[in-house]
């Protein structure tokens, strides 16, 4: 079928005005060639659209039925310009962004707001996901962007790009209990060392997993990993139960858990760093609107 907009654009204007003479003038053309567009609109869909008489124009049932159908298709073909431009400009489509469960407590917030106000039109679509899935869904093009820990593996290097967003130090997850009445002290880890290290297995994450236990290295200290656990708030869950300790990120003390208590750890910390990353050859005009609002927009 060869249905052109120009043809629905005449319908519409007999239609509205229910005049050929007054939907010629509106349209700036002469009547007899709006007659034929209407014929070929009519032999085009096999049915009569107008009721012509000598002193009148009305709509047949096919017509009237047509009539909302043809107004929705032309507001719709009068939005495809700014609907082509906001998508190539970043301003509408989807973002699918992974996240680490630590950038949930800190960073992640806030910004999805600010890209959200900044965006309304971009569908995010979010994924909470382990540094290690997150960079199989790089690889495999599932996400266009993951906030994770680094580093990058060698293999992929080539393949992503990466961008620091945010560093924060170790802090104690400790039960309620341990430690001097006055929570604000540092705690050295000396003073915990005889208790259970809950952490996470090394292939989620290893530079942090390492760093943790670089802790128990520079403090002289044999760790003593009595559980693994895969989610941050697991780990804290378990340290609630009065099942060991934890080494986390500052930002989860942002995760309030009864029985659970935050401390500075005393003499050399380590520090985490998150960033995102995601691949070269993405050209999303959404994802490179979004790198940008980032690089101008202060996290922490």
């Amino acid at each position: 079928m060869n249905l052109e907009l120009r043809q629905l654009r005449h319908f519409l204007a007999v239609a509205e005005e229910m005049h050929f003479g007054r939907a010629a003038q509106r349209l700036h053309m002469t009547q007899p060639p709006l007659s034929q567009s209407i014929q070929a609109l009519e032999a085009l869909l096999g049915t009569p659209l107008f009721s012509r008489t000598s002193r009148s124009v009305t709509l047949t049932p096919a017509g009237a039925a047509l009539l909302p159908h043809v107004r929705q298709l032309l507001q719709d073909a009068q939005a495809l310009p700014d609907l082509a431009r906001r998508a190539a400009a970043g301003e509408s489509g989807r973002l699918s962004l992974a996240f680490v469960s630590t950038a949930d407590y800190s960073v992640l917030p806030p910004f999805l707001h600010r890209f959200r106000t900044a965006y309304p039109q971009v569908q995010i679509e979010l994924r909470e996901a382990t540094s290690d899935l997150q960079l199989d869904a790089l690889e495999q093009g599932a996400i266009d962007v993951g906030l994770l820990i680094p580093p990058l593996p060698d293999r992929m290097k080539d393949m992503l790009s990466y961008r620091p967003v945010f560093s924060e130090p170790l802090v104690l997850a400790v039960p309620q209990d341990v430690g001097a009445p006055d929570s604000a002290a540092p705690l050295p880890l000396h003073a915990v060392a005889d208790m259970p290290l809950i952490i996470f297995p090394r292939r989620i994450a290893p530079a942090f997993h390492d760093a943790i236990l670089d802790c128990y290295r520079e403090a002289g200290l044999p760790p003593r990993i009595g559980q693994e656990a895969i989610q941050m708030q697991t780990i804290v869950g378990l340290v609630s139960a009065g099942m060991g300790i934890a080494l986390v990120p500052q930002s989860v003390s942002n995760l309030k858990r009864p029985g659970v208590a935050y401390r500075q750890l005393a003499g050399k910390t380590a520090v985490i760093e998150t960033g995102l990353a995601w691949r070269r050859d993405n050209a999303s005009p959404v994802l490179h609107a979004f790198l940008e609002l980032l690089g101008k927009t202060p996290l922490c």
